[in-house]
């Protein structure tokens, strides 16, 4: 790990505070210069201190010694939610605002594009400077897990979408590498799976890749035509209340925070007004919708908390796959986080 202070004095569009940048060693590797533009646009903005961290024990030593600086990810999604995961685990999540430059493929920065954070380098490193904080909903599961943006039991799927839904979208396929040097970065990215394969001598993407092409051989068969996840049979509560029970399978069910959820969702169907036992449409609430197998209208409610059990099923978490459980609960926690904005948005 390396830190190199920036020799630059904070300035008033940051308030004062210096900044912790934390670059995620996978943007380091897949978009050198995303990340070089980034760093000068923070370091000539304000007092900064660059971190190259080797691995997550690192990356946490790092944000547990801060100070007063004010952690700034660049990086995939996956780095934003290493960063507000270990801030709520030392419970501080509410108290420190987090600032995110997205580094990566589309599909790798889908939730900071969802919760407002520009996808432009040059334009999300100003954010950082010029922006303003917003406290964010998230959810909170029975086991003290976190989602920051939705999660879901996989709905149906097609084609490349299927292998999608099996990998999930945090597995893009990158550039091969062209020199040594990017061989050996590829090979030290860790995070996730790869940070249990201490000395793997081999880039981090190969199964992963060897993976989405065994999935695809086995929906070719099915090309031309709709792929379709099984329908499960789940018991599903919000605020106690009943919405499906193991008689009738479902095909897919989502759970977002109401403040981020849209007037219309999938299939047209909308938001039952008033929500659940009389609560309104304002924090602290959930959107719950249940996808049918068949063609019947989804159900859409508005809840505090969501109860899925049922037989071992996964699910997505933002840009992670969780489970197999039999059951599992969240519940709603308004304002619980705070990012970084642009202002006016």
């Amino acid at each position: 790990m390396s830190a190199q202070p920036s020799g630059h004095s904070p300035v008033d569009s940051v308030r004062g505070h210096p900044l912790l940048v934390v670059i995620d060693p996978v943007a380091r590797s897949t978009d050198g210069e995303s990340v070089r533009i980034a760093k000068d646009v923070l370091c000539a903005g304000a007092g900064a201190k660059i971190c190259l961290p080797e691995g997550p024990e690192e990356f946490a030593r790092i944000l547990a010694r801060r100070g007063q600086r004010r952690p700034v990810v660049i990086g995939d999604d996956r780095a934003l939610l290493r960063v507000v995961s270990l801030l709520d685990k030392q419970r501080q999540l509410a108290e420190v605002p987090v600032s995110m430059v997205p580094v990566g493929a589309p599909a790798a920065v889908a939730l900071s594009r969802a919760l407002g954070v520009p996808t432009d380098t040059v334009t999300a490193a100003r954010t950082v400077l010029d922006g303003g904080e917003r406290p964010m909903d998230l959810l909170r599961d029975d086991s003290d897990g976190i989602v920051l943006g939705g999660l879901r039991i996989p709905c149906a799927a097609g084609g490349h979408d299927a292998v999608r839904h099996l990998l999930g979208p945090q597995v893009p396929r990158p550039a091969a590498p062209r020199d040594p040097v990017e061989v050996r970065a590829a090979t030290e990215v860790w995070g996730g799976a790869a940070a249990g394969e201490a000395g793997a001598a081999r880039p981090w993407w190969r199964p992963a890749a060897r993976t989405a092409r065994t999935a695809l051989a086995l929906l070719a068969p099915a090309a031309g035509r709709r792929a379709r996840v099984p329908a499960q049979r789940l018991r599903i509560e919000a605020d106690g209340v009943l919405l499906a029970d193991l008689d009738r399978p479902v095909r897919g069910v989502s759970v977002v925070p109401a403040a981020r959820a849209g007037a219309d969702g999938p299939d047209g169907a909308r938001p039952v007004a008033g929500g659940i036992d009389g609560a309104g449409a304002g924090g602290e609430l959930a959107e719950v919708v249940v996808h049918w197998a068949g063609e019947a209208r989804p159900v859409r409610v508005r809840a505090h908390a969501v109860t899925v059990s049922g037989a071992d099923f996964h699910y997505r978490a933002d840009a992670v796959v969780g489970g197999p459980v039999r059951t599992r609960t969240w519940t709603v926690q308004a304002g619980a986080w705070r990012l970084q904005l642009p202002r006016g948005g």
